[in-house]
């Protein structure tokens, strides 16, 4: 009986202190944790009116300012161009023979009528010999016969020469004269031979790789040639343009216009020269027309191969509205940009201002509304502003990024 009656008061101590843990200590600790918070919470009130007081959150914002210009803006095509030599030439030789000498360097830049290799002239010359010698010989028969037609004319009155005869030594006068014109023109076949046996550069321009070494024989039919020269002064470029700029380059004048060179990162400007081409179709595959612009490339900024930014300048806007572009904003209603106005109390305030940009290069951008001559703008710090943000110029101070994300207001 014992036994059971101390068990069961076990059981009831048990229950109360599950009571206790599970339900009312819950209890405290809410009240607890809620009078922290209302403590906090009018700590923090008092903070935050304190913050609001003390702080600087109604100070002006600093910036900078720039202005609305007006000056002659130019306006450029751009495309994308290769360069190409202005001549190409395969060296290869006219007769065939022993290559003795190569007389140039690989990459070596060379004049028209430059040697650039020797093939062994010895045959040549031996034909030239032999032309020569018959020539001789047969203005020596030329000369026999001329003579004897001469006698023959003096004595064909007398009776000594019949007219028949007469008749025949004019015939072998004509046949040796023409004899010799042939002997003339093998001379001439023979010297020429021995010209070709001095392989000339045709144009001016620089050397390529060598493709036949010294020692080997070579003939007018070799395929690959000697050396390949391209010329690289003046030089070209072939671009495209969008078959919808072909009515702006016409009505600029189309060939002699202005054009730049730019390398790929469209960083640095190589050349300036001028278009000498524009094609005579389009290309109806891509939609664009092909045209070429010539440069004088004196200190070879342009080399054959080489990709290019172009730039073709069609206009001048004279006289337009510019600004910085860093000062424009995207917004979900257009571009935008903060202007300089006043508030009632006379301070300086940022007014959204909404825009129109005809053409935006080189840092700077072309209105074509929205703003006035000499009006200030915000072209820098914009990111913290809102429409009637107080704002002061902050001229030697440095201003936080602008903003790169699209503002809405």
């Amino acid at each position: 009986m014992r036994r059971v009656v101390a068990f069961a008061l076990g059981l009831g101590v048990i229950a109360v202190l599950g009571w206790w843990i599970f339900v009312r200590q819950p209890a405290v600790e809410g009240d607890a944790a809620a009078a922290v918070s209302a403590e906090a919470g009018a700590g923090g009130g008092a903070g935050g009116r304190r913050g609001r007081r003390g702080g600087d959150f109604d100070a002006p914002i600093p910036v900078a300012l720039g202005a609305v210009a007006r000056r002659d803006v130019p306006i450029y095509l751009d495309g994308l161009g290769t360069v190409q030599a202005f001549n190409t030439v395969t060296v290869r030789p006219q007769v065939s023979g022993q290559l003795m000498s190569v007389a140039f360097h690989e990459g070596q830049e060379v004049n028209k009528g430059d040697l650039l290799a020797q093939i062994d002239p010895r045959s040549f010359d031996a034909q030239l010999q032999q032309a020569l010698a018959q020539k001789t010989q047969n203005e020596a028969l030329l000369n026999t016969a001329r003579r004897d037609l001469q006698r023959f004319r003096e004595l064909v009155g007398d009776g000594y020469v019949s007219k028949q005869q007469l008749d025949t030594q004019a015939q072998t006068v004509a046949q040796l004269e023409a004899s010799v014109k042939a002997s003339e023109a093998a001379v001439q076949n023979a010297r020429i031979s021995v010209g070709f046996a001095r392989v000339m550069a045709p144009i001016s321009g620089v050397t390529g790789l060598r493709l036949v070494d010294v020692g080997n024989l070579v003939d007018a039919g070799t395929t690959g040639g000697l050396v390949v020269v391209t010329q690289i002064r003046p030089i070209s470029v072939l671009f495209t343009l969008p078959e919808q700029s072909l009515g702006d380059i016409r009505a600029a004048g189309g060939q002699g216009l202005s054009v730049l060179a730019f390398d790929r990162d469209n960083a640095k400007q190589l050349a300036h020269g001028e278009l000498t081409v524009i094609d005579n179709q389009i290309d109806q595959s891509t939609g664009t027309i092909r045209m070429k612009a010539t440069f004088a490339n004196d200190d070879k900024a342009l080399w054959p191969g080489q990709f290019v930014n172009m730039r073709l300048l069609v206009r001048t806007e004279a006289n337009g509205l510019v600004i910085p572009a860093n000062a424009v904003q995207r917004g979900p209603d257009g571009d935008f940009v903060y202007v300089v106005g006043k508030n009632d109390k006379g301070e300086a305030v940022a007014e959204k201002r909404d825009i129109k940009i005809a053409r935006s290069e080189n840092g700077s951008a072309l209105l074509a509304g929205g703003l006035n001559d000499g009006e200030r703008i915000v072209i820098d710090g914009q990111y913290r502003l809102q429409p009637g943000s107080r704002i002061r110029e902050a001229k030697d101070e440095p201003v936080a990024a602008s903003d790169s994300k699209p503002k809405g207001k």
